[in-house]
């Protein structure tokens, strides 16, 4: 274990690992991917206030201390040691049949891959494995601004076949407000940012898609699900992912803390009202989604709601119009 330098004002912890890739993770549950993910660290570079990771990771926390790391999981920064020469050790050792099969690993479940730029080059390191090893592609979600760099070098180290053919980029917000983005996601560029770069990458003929992720409840979804779509420009995306803010450890109650105290309070008000009330909380969740089904068409609305005894029927009903329940 080390701890060095912050990043984003957290101490940074590199501790061992044996793993880089999941070859069966349950995001393909999600349809991010078919099975394959990889990710590089444990804890990220941001701060967001809905972040799942702490709580997932729950489990791990007595061998992270027993491995020197300090501080609750959403304070500190966590990477894996020799994360490339692990991936390639992993791939080298997977079957050759699996790795030629034609794949999608998604890129990261648990950190950002382009946090920073030190984050950046360590994710072109890994693609460039992944890519020479396999005859997967790639898919890399984020929220910072600096997925066209990550292409490019891709681009000039691998040519044009893995650089444009394999490589899949989206940038996740569930808003368009940079206001709204600062208080509920310290550490991540701003959202104009995020979508400027989705905008470059779709420029320069990248594949994308799109992450509308998680989003707020509204007083107007019809109006919010069209302005999204805009802002990703939806018809230049392969597919696009939604979701709404979900239960996860302290999601909710951090996330209408820090709008609170932001002075965000109408923002605040309506997303507690939906965290306390669960026929609230599913309204909310299907006025967000049948806003967005009028938006997409031919598949490519993959809209990700976890459902209950009591709500799995309505949910699986409207798989045709790209609900997937989980």
């Amino acid at each position: 274990m080390s701890e060095r330098t912050l990043m984003g004002g957290k101490p940074v912890f590199t501790v061992p690992a044996r793993t880089i890739v999941n070859f069966d993770s349950k995001f393909r549950e999600k349809g991010l991917c078919d099975g394959p993910t990889f990710s590089a660290g444990t804890s990220c570079v941001s701060s967001c206030t809905y972040c799942y990771v702490p709580a997932m990771m729950l489990k791990q926390s007595p061998w992270l201390k027993a491995h020197g790391v300090e501080g609750r999981l959403e304070k500190v920064v966590i990477r894996r040691e020799d994360a490339v020469k692990i991936a390639r050790a992993q791939l080298r050792g997977h079957p050759g049949e699996a790795r030629r099969t034609k794949k999608v690993i998604y890129g990261s479940p648990l950190v950002d891959v382009a946090g920073n730029l030190e984050m950046a080059r360590e994710t072109v390191e890994i693609c460039k494995v992944i890519l020479e090893l396999t005859n997967w592609d790639i898919r890399l979600l984020s929220k910072s601004n600096l997925l066209p760099r990550v292409a490019e070098r891709i681009r000039a180290e691998m040519g044009e076949f893995c650089g444009r053919g394999r490589m899949i980029y989206g940038v996740s917000t569930g808003t368009q407000s940079d206001e709204i983005g600062k208080v509920i996601e310290p550490g991540t560029a701003l959202v104009s940012k995020r979508l400027a770069s989705l905008h470059e990458l779709q420029k320069a003929g990248y594949r994308t898609f799109g992450m509308i992720c998680p989003s707020l409840p509204v007083l107007d979804y019809l109006g919010f699900a069209r302005d999204m779509w805009g802002a990703i420009r939806g018809g230049h995306c392969e597919n696009v992912w939604a979701e709404c803010l979900n239960l996860r450890g302290a999601s909710f109650t951090n996330t209408v803390g820090a709008l609170r105290a932001a002075g965000m309070v109408a923002a605040a008000e309506r997303l507690e009202r939906v965290s306390r009330d669960k026929a609230a909380w599913e309204e909310y969740a299907r006025e967000t989604f049948l806003a967005h089904a009028t938006c997409y068409g031919g598949g490519q609305l993959r809209f990700l709601q976890y459902v209950t005894n009591d709500t799995a029927a309505w949910w699986e009903e409207h798989r045709k119009h790209g609900a997937v329940p989980l």
